[in-house]
């Protein structure tokens, strides 16, 4: 097994580092003259990016210092996601280059004759006398007549270098050129994977924007017409994603004015001692009926009991397990998957079971693959997160691959599954393809 895993390791090392000596080519090598100061910054940067994004990862994983984790992991977990986009813009790149290459020897301008070179002369027509042949050749026939042989023709001396015959094949394409094409390309693939990487972390600092969903349920009753759920998940507090951003999320929330908040999962990535003070903004969370709170896979790899007794705190109730019987439907949660490990994973019975058949139910479950086990215990709508959307482009066909729903709303049968795509961002603070989000779902009644 240990073996199995060296090998896998290996193989994903050699491959990360070929991609990075393909980029560092395109992009260093093949835009300098040769050795010097560009190239050597161009290539400190293409060896520092990747030992930061392995110290960042690291570093985080294995609980160093708090500021250690915060000095690496925001240049590390940046270079990731540059990278990426690097390496797609460059494919698009390899494209390009040869119509480049064509474009600029097309407009090159014709080679014209050097100063010292004597222009070709046509040879002047010679006269013809009277015996139908000119002098010079009439002599020359008197030579070999003669008996003398004729000299060979004399041999023409090879050209300057880079000149061509009409037998030789045509030279390479201007070594000028290449590099004029090489800076062109390389320096559209940098601004572009620069330019979406800045943008799609400007979309997640900023904060999550307000998304609104109507879901109509058969046994909710007339009067809970309108009830309003703010739904949040994924929101990674982290040692890049602090107190500030935490202040933005429950800013947001509370002005729905909503009459119940759902947290779904993957609060925090980090123990409480670093992230607790970064988490206190979520005991200024407003809402009539209270706020709930379900476990996420990341709350396992920081330490679930510490969050669940830290969130319990903050005034939000942990769901574990469990149920709660609101005037006009129940409110149950499940632990997630992550949780069997440690003999704490997710109970339907426990917390659906011995329930009112009659009233509507609403589910707290983090990974959207839990709606299955929703739909037999005959659950009205699953509330999930997990996904991010796919976070980054063109990740997002892994996830939708891994979930039977990347995002928004569908139907399983007679369960309804909303699956958000979170507020925060997992390892680069980065969203492309996948915006943040927070919603309000507005649950209707079929009987209004």
């Amino acid at each position: 097994m240990i073996a199995v895993f060296v090998l896998v390791a290996l193989l994903v090392f050699s491959a990360f580092g070929a991609l990075h000596w393909y980029a560092w080519r395109r992009l260093v090598r093949d835009t300098t003259r040769g050795p010097g100061l560009a190239r050597r910054v161009g290539t400190g940067v293409f060896v520092a990016g990747p030992l930061l994004m392995v110290g960042g990862f690291t570093a985080e994983r294995t609980g160093a210092p708090f500021w250690l984790q915060q000095t690496l992991t925001w240049p590390g977990f940046m270079w990731l996601a540059l990278a990426l986009y690097l390496l797609l813009a460059l494919l698009v790149g390899e494209l390009v280059r040869p119509l480049a290459l064509r474009l600029v020897a097309r407009r090159a301008p014709a080679p014209t004759p050097e100063p010292d070179q004597e222009p070709v002369r046509e040879p002047e027509p010679q006269p013809v006398p009277a015996g139908g042949r000119p002098a010079e050749a009439a002599e020359a026939a008197e030579v070999t007549e003669a008996g003398q042989s004729a000299a060979p023709a004399a041999t023409e001396p090879p050209g300057p270098p880079g000149s061509t015959t009409p037998d030789a094949p045509a030279p390479s394409a201007d070594p000028s050129r290449r590099l004029f094409v090489s800076r062109v390309v390389g320096g559209a693939v940098a601004a572009a994977a620069v330019g979406t990487v800045g943008y799609g972390t400007y979309g997640v600092v900023r904060g999550p924007r307000l998304k609104r969903v109507t879901v109509p349920l058969a046994r909710l009753p007339r009067a809970a017409h309108g009830f309003r759920i703010a739904v949040v998940s994924d929101i990674h507090l982290s040692p890049m994603l602090g107190r500030g951003f935490a202040q933005k999320v429950v800013d947001t929330i509370n002005s729905t004015q909503p009459d119940l908040i759902a947290v779904v999962g993957d609060l925090v990535d980090g123990d409480v001692a670093d992230l607790g003070p970064a988490a206190a903004p979520l005991a200024g969370l407003k809402a009539r009926h209270g706020s709930y709170f379900v476990t996420g896979n990341h709350e396992y790899i920081s330490g679930a009991e510490q969050w669940v007794e830290e969130v319990r705190r903050l005034g939000l109730t942990p769901l574990e397990n469990a149920r709660r019987e609101l005037p006009y439907l129940d409110l149950a949660g499940v632990n997630d998957i992550a949780g069997e490990d440690e003999g704490q994973g997710p109970d339907f019975a426990k917390a659906l079971g011995d329930r009112d058949t009659s009233r509507a139910v609403v589910l707290m479950a983090h990974q959207p693959v839990q709606i299955h086990d929703a739909v037999d215990h005959g659950v009205d709508l699953q509330l999930s997160g997990h996904t991010h959307g796919g976070q980054m482009w063109p990740m997002t066909y892994v996830a939708q691959a891994a979930n039977p729903t990347l995002a928004g709303l569908e139907r399983y049968g007679d369960t309804q599954l909303y699956v958000t795509r979170g507020a925060g961002a997992w390892g680069p603070p980065v969203r492309v393809g996948a915006p943040s989000d927070i919603t309000v779902v507005e649950l209707a009644s079929k009987q209004a």
